[in-house]
């Protein structure tokens, strides 16, 4: 099982680390674009506040988002709030989620994401922190791929080519740290085309893997073109 106390207290380290670097902005850098289509930095800082409501409904038993819809209109409604209203509800967001997760529950037990995407309790936290970090990156502020934990690029890494595996618009794809002399690999994609590999930093297989940075425009493709990967 996840050790979930270690994710929760990667949660607040990488929440602090954001807040911090926020700290640093105003009300008119909060209103730029962020790395995400259509999002400013305070589309950004929305959502996350909002997921972390939804994750206590989680914890709670009830529906994640009340709706694909309210959810969409929530962010839009807070995208527009000065910096220091988007600090404190961040904040205070946070606070509840953790709050949340200090209570005695059973973390063996399955509950529902959105969608109908069931998964442990205790993955939970995980969940969060990538929330947290890559939308720290997202919102182009001086944090980028590369200055992500390592720990958290391997486990992401995995996390996701686990979520692209057996995807028939994907072909059989091996990622491969460059340098590793193939120590350190994950697989990926279904089983129809020719097998690729791509080989990079971690920073960059991540970035292929989540639509991110230069979304593996630097990686090395050894056996055909790079593969394209659905919306995440």
């Amino acid at each position: 099982m996840t050790d979930h106390v270690h994710d929760l207290q990667s949660v607040r380290e990488a929440t602090d680390r954001m807040l911090t670097a926020l700290a640093k902005l105003d009300n008119a850098a909060l209103a730029e674009e962020s790395h995400l289509p259509d999002w400013t930095r305070g589309h950004v800082l929305a959502h996350l506040a909002r997921n972390a409501d939804a994750l206590v409904n989680v914890f709670a038993g009830r529906p994640m988002y009340e709706s694909a819809e309210a959810r969409d209109r929530d962010i839009e409604r807070d995208a527009q709030r000065p910096l220091d209203v988007q600090l404190a509800d961040v904040r205070a967001t946070h606070a509840a989620f953790l709050a949340e997760t200090e209570r005695d529950q059973d973390w063996s037990r399955t509950v529902e994401l959105r969608n109908g995407v069931t998964d442990l309790a205790s993955n939970v936290p995980f969940r969060r922190l990538v929330e947290v970090e890559l939308h720290h990156v997202d919102l182009d502020i001086g944090y980028a791929l590369s200055d992500l934990p390592q720990e958290f690029t391997a486990r992401e890494i995995a996390f996701l080519a686990d979520r692209w595996s057996g995807r028939p618009e994907v072909p059989p794809v091996t990622l491969q740290l460059a340098g590793d002399g193939g120590g350190t690999t994950w697989h990926t994609g279904g089983s129809e085309g020719g097998p690729v590999t791509l080989l990079g930093t971690g920073a960059e297989l991540l970035g292929w893997l989540a639509g991110r940075g230069d979304r593996g425009a630097h990686l090395t493709v050894v056996g055909g073109p790079l593969p394209a990967l659905p919306p995440l």
